[in-house]
């Protein structure tokens, strides 16, 4: 999968990039990240690449002319998403359908943000992690890589690692456990060590439903409440939820497939 990313900080991307998972899988050639430099489509002594905004108003914006002309000579794969608060907000759904792809390209804006004509004439998209005011989309640009670049496949190693964490089928992620079995008198729950592994997983996924239940109500609610079978599993382990029984999904066979 091949993912560029155009900015004006060049060096955080691609340390970021180099690192850690992401760069083994790019040294591995899972991954080929891409990282343009805005400032070298400049023609000007000084490389600028903003200009203060028509109208008025405090802050500059990122001039079209190096971006169109960067985009034209290095030719990054599409979709062009422009990191901004206009696009789709980026979730796991969304991480796996660019993972499945080909490879996609990101652009980072900075101060007041880029020219429109850029948006309109030459992104394909917008994309958003949320609902929050950066600087710029560097960050943002280190979170769609992060978030994809793993799920690409071969880049964890194990690829049941992706298949069994936070947001898969509208769940948090259960809790974890390491050694030691006790820490100041902390004790890891007897199910986990008892080698039960049918009981582990009835577990485990009742500790899910409890968890998003507990901090995010909102994922339980957007996958339909409770489904056929997870109610006499969470009965199992003497979990009980304030569940409003209108809210149960469709069936959809075993709660722990």
């Amino acid at each position: 999968m091949r993912i560029d990313v155009i900015t004006i900080f060049p060096d955080l991307v691609e340390s970021f990039a180099s690192a850690s998972l992401l760069g083994r899988a790019r040294r591995s050639g899972l991954l080929d990240v891409r990282v343009h430099d805005l400032r070298q489509a400049t023609d000007d002594p000084h490389r600028s690449v903003d200009d203060t905004p028509f109208g008025g108003g405090a802050g500059m914006v990122l001039r079209p002319e190096p971006i169109f002309s960067l985009v034209e000579r290095v030719r990054p794969p599409r979709p062009l998403f422009l990191l901004g608060p206009g696009g789709r907000t980026l979730d796991q759904g969304l991480a796996r359908e660019l993972a499945a792809g080909d490879g996609f390209s990101l652009l980072c804006g900075r101060y007041e943000g880029v020219d429109d004509r850029v948006r309109t004439a030459l992104c394909d998209d917008e994309l958003s992690i949320g609902d929050v005011v950066l600087a710029g989309g560097e960050v943002a640009a280190l979170v769609v890589l992060e978030a994809v670049g793993r799920l690409v496949p071969g880049v964890m190693g194990n690829e049941a690692s992706g298949e069994d964490e936070s947001f898969t089928d509208g769940l948090l992620e259960y809790p974890q456990f390491t050694r030691p079995a006790e820490f100041r008198g902390l004790a890891v729950p007897d199910v986990l060590r008892s080698g039960d592994h049918g009981r582990i997983g009835r577990w485990r996924r009742a500790q899910a439903l409890l968890r998003t239940a507990q901090r995010r109500p909102d994922l339980l609610a957007r996958r339909g409440g409770l489904r056929p079978g997870e109610a006499a599993l969470l009965e199992e382990f003497g979990v009980v939820l304030d569940v409003d029984p209108t809210t149960l999904g469709p069936p959809t066979g075993d709660p722990l497939s």
